[in-house]
């Protein structure tokens, strides 16, 4: 399987796929976790800066708005340079803007490094390719979501943490005013760290980095299409394209409830910014279990239904997530809420995961296009429904119509079709690693020196 691994061992990091495996959750947490550290701050914020309701608005949309580029970009970057020099850089110079927003006198200036700040969701794109190289196609769906869920799980951690840093720091005397500032320094420096044990812990591949000509060649990347290579060759797939609207009809809305629940508790029901914090931060830590558990059904349900198996749980799963959102949009206390929440964000993750657990099949020669382009899906989606949002008369009847057009979109799952060639093609593999994993299995149980 060309190095690639054929278990996901969590507890190990004795071998380079898992190690690998470990430092690209991490990175994502910390990247997702900066991401969103505004957000649950947002309504002191608003009253700091006096923010308008079409101001917040737009502030959510370039949050996620130049991430579509980024994706777009970063994708075909992996291809070119590898998963862990552009995991480096991201985070490096994703931690500019995360520091810098703290400086913001006015709405014109937070809403620039706001835009800023989005860059860093292209880290999702580099930590399922990292992942996708790593694990071969038995248990790739369930590292790919594995790796996501564990990330995007810094999504819910600063939900919960960053107001209660917050109320820390106003309990020594600091005024709220300079202590959400202050907050913001936390997730900066934790990216600068990132970016320095990525650099020296990382490694391109399971046989080490792509800076070494014998290790390209090990790895099978001589034949690799790179930079815009990759990305017209994954353009140039309808397959592509579908999975771009059903991730946007998922990750999208997960990107949308982390920017505005917060908000919409306190405005809808009455919570106080900490509680309302709590309440979304449960949202976003199932990303911890459900992206894995979409990966890990897609896995087990590929065992006799294949890629086609795939496909069909992708489309039931964001066929109930469409459902719970309307009925999150009709609660009316917030227990109920989030109850609801919990349930419809269930499907939310699960469907991500299981998302990314179909990419990898999909061109595997431009792996880094594909991934670049399905995860620029998710802002896109993210960047309508801030339209919508802005749009609606109200945050309720947007999250209404967001429930329609989820049952809509997940009619393009359906609608992914692979060929005999390719259906028979990713079964040999995925039998070859069965045995390899098999194999593997029967020679650690073997007594020692038996083998010979």
């Amino acid at each position: 399987m060309d190095g690639r691994a054929t278990r996901l061992q969590l507890l190990s990091f004795a071998t380079i796929p898992m190690r690998n495996f470990h430092f690209a959750w991490m990175a994502f947490f910390v990247c997702f976790f900066a991401w969103f550290a505004v957000a649950p701050l947002m309504p002191v914020i608003r009253d700091e800066l006096g923010l308008t309701r079409d101001q917040i608005a737009n502030i959510n949309i370039a949050a996620v708005c130049v991430t579509i580029f980024v994706r777009l970009i970063i994708g075909p970057l992996c291809d070119r340079f590898g998963a862990r020099l552009a995991y480096t850089w991201l985070l490096a110079l994703g931690a500019i803007p995360v520091i810098a927003i703290s400086f913001s006198q006015s709405y014109e200036a937070f809403l620039f490094w706001r835009l800023c700040i989005g860059a860093i969701g292209g880290s999702f794109v580099i930590t399922q390719f990292h992942t996708s190289v790593m694990f071969a196609p038995n248990i790739v769906g369930t590292a790919n979501a594995t790796s996501a869920g564990w990330g995007n799980a810094g999504g819910g951690a600063t939900q919960a943490i960053m107001p209660l840093l917050l109320t820390a720091l106003v309990s020594l005397g600091i005024e709220q005013a300079l202590g959400w500032r202050i907050a913001l320094f936390v997730p900066g420096i934790m990216m600068l760290v990132m970016a320095v044990v990525y650099y020296r812990c990382a490694s391109d591949t399971p046989f080490g980095n792509l800076s070494d000509p014998r290790v390209r060649l090990a790895a099978g990347q001589a034949q690799r299409s790179k930079g815009r290579e990759s990305f017209m060759l994954a353009a140039r797939d309808y397959r592509v394209w579908l999975l771009f609207v059903t991730y946007g009809a998922c990750f999208g809305v997960e990107l949308t409830i982390h920017n505005l629940a917060a908000i919409y508790f306190v405005d809808r029901f009455g919570l106080s910014v900490t509680s309302a914090g709590l309440y979304v931060g449960c949202f976003g830590l199932l990303a911890l279990f459900a992206r894995a558990l979409g990966g890990l059904a897609s896995d087990r349900i590929a065992k006799g239904s294949g890629l086609q198996g795939r496909v069909n749980l992708l489309f039931a799963l964001i066929l109930a997530e469409g459902l719970g959102l309307l009925a999150f949009a009709e609660t009316v206390s917030p227990i109920h809420a989030l109850v609801v929440l919990l349930i419809f964000g269930l499907f939310t993750h699960m469907a991500c995961g299981a998302t990314y657990a179909v990419m990898p099949f999909v061109n595997r020669k431009a792996m880094g296009g594909v991934a670049g382009i399905i995860g620029a899906g998710g802002n896109m989606g993210a960047v309508a429904a801030g339209f919508l949002v802005k749009g609606s008369a109200s945050t309720q009847t947007a999250l209404f119509t967001l429930g329609v057009i989820v049952l809509v979109c997940s009619v393009c799952a359906i609608a992914v079709r692979f060929t005999q060639a390719q259906k028979d093609e990713e079964q040999r593999l995925y039998e070859e690693a069965i045995a390899a994993r098999a194999a593997g299995s029967a020679s650690r149980a073997l007594p020692e020196g038996a083998a010979s």
